[in-house]
């Protein structure tokens, strides 16, 4: 690559686009916020829609440059512009994210993609095989991993500060799925969550347990080993699970136990943490998350704050306001932005890349989860060992 290549890369905001995310979608919103956040990049291209009138007004709506009604197109273009974009985010439902996410890496471009993965592990292994090959980045939004709370917890597992791994407690309540939402026609979101064509073979477990079994492996060091899951429809009619409990085993030798539910009354977005050793234990809670608990045993508790006194050198990275300025979920999305960001910046020329956000092994391990959680629970809730 030429030195005046070099120079552009390093001058300008990356350039972005997005597929998914038109209107009446959720997380397409958000991913833009939180990739324009630190003003690296711009989406400046998309294919929001594959109904050409819903594409060309949510891009409208975003002021984009360039717009498509279809993702193929789009990649094919992109990537034979000069001005194309550099990288692609995927926030369409589960099914599409396999074909979507190769469309652009075979044509060169890099790839954020909202979780999980595929819809099966088998189209998760044919995905890794061509992020393999394709020489391009692929990251995964597993979201909450960008709290700077979560990356102390991390490394003072990490160094020894609970001691030897005995237990962690995760579980994620929300209670918007109480309904059978699905039935409304306008109800976008909840019809394709719980249609199996469209969300792969689980709903719950698919949605929100992959982030809280992602989390636990993230924090804890330590990998999912096996797995006993039952996991529930309570709602009449529902194709897919919208409740599941799981005990799990975890490798060198700790338990834990693992409760995902989208029917739990009164419950907003209640993903909380705890880990115990034989010397300390740590609790965190999402909706609360400037504040990590230390639990030295036999002395006062310590709460660890954002801003305050986190010591870890990547908390210390990820942390944007001064304490007592509460930081949230934007922040925690456009911290693993500002990572992936940073790669696409380095792999643009031919620099060694700094990792630290999620990627297509975490999607490889998070498919593997759901697909033992789903096979606990239909065969009696029997032990499943996770490869």
């Amino acid at each position: 690559m030429e030195i005046t290549n070099l120079d552009n890369v390093r001058k300008r905001r990356l350039r972005g686009g997005i597929v998914g995310g038109g209107k009446g979608a959720f997380i397409g919103a958000i991913h833009r916020i939180a990739v324009e956040l630190d003003g690296q990049a711009q989406i400046i291209a998309g294919a929001m829609s594959s109904d050409p009138e819903i594409a060309r007004s949510s891009a409208e709506d975003w002021f984009l440059s360039r717009w498509y009604d279809s993702y193929e197109v789009m990649a094919q273009e992109e990537a034979a512009r000069e001005d194309g974009i550099d990288f692609v985010i995927i926030v369409t439902p589960n099914h599409l994210h396999v074909p979507v996410a190769k469309a652009f890496l075979q044509a060169g471009i890099h790839v954020m993609c909202d979780k999980p993965v595929a819809v099966s592990l088998a189209e998760a292994e044919s995905l890794a095989a061509v992020v393999e090959t394709s020489g391009s980045l692929f990251g995964l939004t597993h979201t909450y991993t960008g709290y700077p709370s979560m990356r102390e917890a991390r490394q003072l597992i990490a160094d020894g500060a609970l001691g030897q791994l005995r237990k962690v407690l995760v579980e994620y309540q929300q209670d918007w799925l109480m309904e059978p939402l699905e039935q409304d026609p306008a109800a976008k979101q909840a019809q394709w969550r719980t249609d199996p064509a469209r969300a792969g073979i689980s709903c719950c477990v698919g949605d929100i347990g992959s982030h809280a079994a992602n989390l636990l492996e993230f924090v804890s060091g330590k990998q999912i080993e096996s797995l006993c899951a039952d996991l529930s429809a309570f709602v009449p009619g529902r194709q897919l699970d919208d409740d599941a409990n799981m005990l799990l085993r975890l490798k060198g030798g700790a338990k834990g136990v693992l409760s995902c539910s989208q029917v739990a009354c009164g419950e907003e977005n209640n993903l909380n943490i705890r880990v115990y050793g034989d010397k300390a234990g740590l609790e965190w809670h999402q909706q609360e998350p400037n504040t990590l608990l230390f639990k030295p045993a036999g002395q006062p508790w310590q709460k660890l704050r954002t801003g305050v006194n986190l010591q870890s050198e990547q908390a210390q990275r990820l942390t944007r306001t001064p304490g007592g300025h509460p930081e949230g979920y934007l922040e925690a999305f456009a911290n693993l932005y500002q990572l992936f960001l940073s790669d696409v910046r380095h792999a643009l020329q031919d620099e060694p890349l700094s990792g630290g956000y999620p990627t297509i092994n975490d999607g490889l391990r998070g498919m593997r989860f759901i697909e033992q959680a789903v096979a606990s629970s239909k065969a009696g809730s029997i032990w499943k060992e996770i490869p």
